[in-house]
């Protein structure tokens, strides 16, 4: 795999494609290593394949898409957070074949997904990306939501990561690991570009939290920023491991004081490879 931090800060959504289908082996390789993907939740994330046209399955928001996946997970405790977790591992994973995607949560006619996908009593389907080959050229429409949401710009580190306590900015640590992983999840992709993550580095545990916004919450989707926060640790935690760490994983609570809105979610602590 590419270095892991320019993987991550190349990788661009994509909403125009060539129409070309997905090639056989481009298939097999992604649902192969769809079926090895896990997250430190232990909460399996099943993934399906979908033929847009077998299923008349389409998004207002994308043109010549050939094919879709699906994600799916049992409803519960931190099953969206997971479920981000793992969905980000397939896009990057993805990005490394040269295939395009996109999180979609809403643009869509969900039911169609959803039957297609086959969802089970008790099970959600958060988001699906479409799978394919880039367009040589964005369409108008995607270049105007890009511009919309900002899609290529992050807030400043000092407004996402904190030393020790709430709104106390970590000053950007000198050790270019740490820092490497830092700029691994400012720059993960997140609903409409809100960027909901939180980090509180202290006593070298990062304390990832939810910094909670309105309409994000269904019973069909879960919470969508819950996702969210799943994709920033899936950033964290592969960085880690790329640069041959592991990670310690932890859902307790440090009762540091934070805002009203903010929610605990999970604390990562580096650790040497055994």
């Amino acid at each position: 795999m590419p270095d892991l931090l320019e993987l991550i800060k190349t990788r661009k959504s994509v909403r125009s494609f060539d129409e070309r289908p997905l090639s056989a082996e481009d298939a097999d390789r992604l649902s192969r290593y769809a079926e090895s993907i896990s997250n430190p939740f232990g909460i399996p994330v099943r993934f399906v394949l979908l033929d847009a046209k077998e299923h008349s399955l389409s998004s207002p928001v994308l043109t010549g898409e050939s094919c879709y996946a699906a994600g799916l997970v049992a409803k519960g405790p931190n099953a969206d957070v997971a479920f981000g977790f793992s969905f980000e591992k397939l896009v990057l994973y993805a990005w490394t074949l040269g295939i395009g995607t996109t999180w979609i949560g809403g643009t869509m006619k969900r039911e169609l997904f959803e039957r297609a996908a086959g969802l089970a009593e008790g099970e959600m389907m958060p988001c699906i990306t479409p799978l394919g080959y880039p367009a040589k050229k964005r369409s108008l429409r995607e270049s105007m939501m890009r511009k919309g949401v900002g899609a290529d710009v992050r807030m400043p580190a000092d407004k996402l990561f904190f030393d020790s306590a709430w709104d106390v900015p970590l000053k950007f640590p000198e050790q270019a690991e740490t820092g490497d992983l830092l700029e691994m999840v400012r720059w993960a992709p997140s609903a409409v570009n809100r960027q909901p993550w939180r980090i509180i580095v202290k006593d070298g545990v990062f304390h990832f939290y939810e910094k909670q916004d309105k309409g994000y919450v269904s019973d069909r989707t879960g919470d969508l920023q819950k996702v969210d926060l799943g994709i920033a640790l899936c950033h964290f935690v592969t960085g880690l491991e790329s640069q041959g760490k592991k990670a310690g994983f932890a859902i307790q609570d440090p009762k540091i004081c934070v805002p009203d809105g903010v929610l605990y979610i999970a604390s990562v602590t580096p650790e040497p490879a055994e």
